[in-house]
């Protein structure tokens, strides 16, 4: 039968494309939905400020009336001057297992990509970092996080068979929570607060987290990130938009920020309890119940994401990291956390990765962005 692409070009077409994953990965064990809100909103011009600098088109594939595929064509401006290039990008991408209906959408948006004048496409990505991006192309058999992809494994098997080639890895790590932390991190932690005058923020309340440090998280993220592959910095609409988005939801005893003698952010991290089994339980849905799973994810749970982590440059060869892990690793334990699960970590990061080299780290996942001249 043949393969009709179609461009999402109304609300009920959209829906389509956001629930089409839910019907492909109904019985997936593996598989962690999004919120059905948060994928209309990252969609719609009016809420994700990200369009202030980028393009996007939805597409659809269908056969004999049927949903079997999705597809996102994006043009992201903002990285493209930063990085001097002129890339396309896919994203949203699932489909059924046929290679016909992932050429008909590839080349749908390769056509798309071409109209706008770009030179190569890749994928899968989204609008900026914060999005989930990387095609996982090992650790099928492990459950998904609420901020990264899930896919099967035919997905990898069809991109390359169109000729897609390897443009970036990353790596994500399971890491065990010790009884207790290491007598190091926090005798280092003190001999770093005492030779460069530093101190941990107390934060209050929520509230007072936004207030005080909302922009100098996400001013400190721009200025630590700014070399990782894919890079754009986040605009002042977008910090605005991420602080109501995170900030208010986050447990403070799961978030550790280094402050200098001016109180300015030289260093942060921030955790989350793993969401991933409440966003199964939740379909996508916070109502009637879906909100029930999410707030006895937040306080009854074993295991934590490693969400972002940051230092600002001129501190980051000086071991700042141990002054985070004194404070957060403690509470993981308190908490009664076994498990953290890193967020993707580029495959040459040794930094970062050489952080959970005391904590018997299995790397578990790996997730790649292809790459394809137009």
């Amino acid at each position: 039968m043949s393969i009709e692409i179609k461009k999402v070009s109304s609300a009920k077409e959209m829906k389509l494309f956001i629930q089409f994953p839910l019907k492909l990965y109904a019985k997936n064990p593996y598989y962690v939905p999004a919120l059905t809100f948060d994928e209309k909103n990252t969609f719609n011009p009016k809420k994700n400020p990200a369009f202030d600098f980028c393009e996007a088109d939805c597409f659809l594939a269908f056969r004999d009336g049927k949903v079997v595929g999705r597809i996102a064509g994006l043009l992201n401006k903002d990285t493209n001057k930063w990085w001097k290039q002129e890339h396309a990008r896919f994203g949203w991408f699932d489909v059924i297992d046929d290679i016909e209906v992932t050429k008909a959408l590839i080349e749908a948006v390769e056509n798309w990509a071409r109209e706008k004048g770009m030179k190569s496409l890749k994928g899968p990505l989204g609008f900026c970092d914060l999005d989930p991006e990387g095609m996982l192309v090992e650790g099928y058999d492990q459950v998904g996080t609420f901020a990264t992809i899930y896919n099967y494994p035919y997905y990898k098997d069809h991109i390359e068979q169109l000729g897609y080639q390897k443009d970036v890895d990353w790596k994500e790590f399971l890491i065990n929570i010790p009884d207790t932390l290491p007598e190091r991190y926090t005798r280092v932690g003190e001999i770093l607060a005492k030779k460069y005058d530093l101190h941990m923020a107390k934060v209050k309340s929520n509230r007072d987290l936004v207030k005080r440090y909302g922009n100098k998280i996400f001013a400190l993220w721009n200025h630590t990130y700014d070399v990782l592959y894919g890079f754009a910095p986040l605009t002042e609409r977008q910090i605005k938009y991420y602080i109501s988005l995170y900030l208010p939801l986050a447990r403070l005893d799961l978030i550790s920020l280094i402050l200098d003698k001016d109180d300015e952010i030289i260093g942060f991290g921030i955790a989350l309890p793993s969401l991933s089994h409440a966003f199964q339980q939740s379909r996508g849905k916070l109502f009637p119940f879906g909100f029930l799973h999410l707030l006895k994810a937040m306080y009854k749970n074993d295991k934590v994401d490693l969400y972002l982590m940051g230092v600002r440059p001129d501190f980051q060869q000086k071991g700042l990291i141990s002054m985070i892990f004194a404070q957060m690793v403690p509470n993981f334990i308190k908490n009664g956390y076994k498990l953290a699960e890193t967020n993707p970590e580029l495959e040459h990061n040794g930094k970062i990765q050489a952080l959970w080299s005391e904590f018997n780290p299995e790397h578990h996942k790996t997730r790649r962005v292809y790459i394809k001249d137009l």
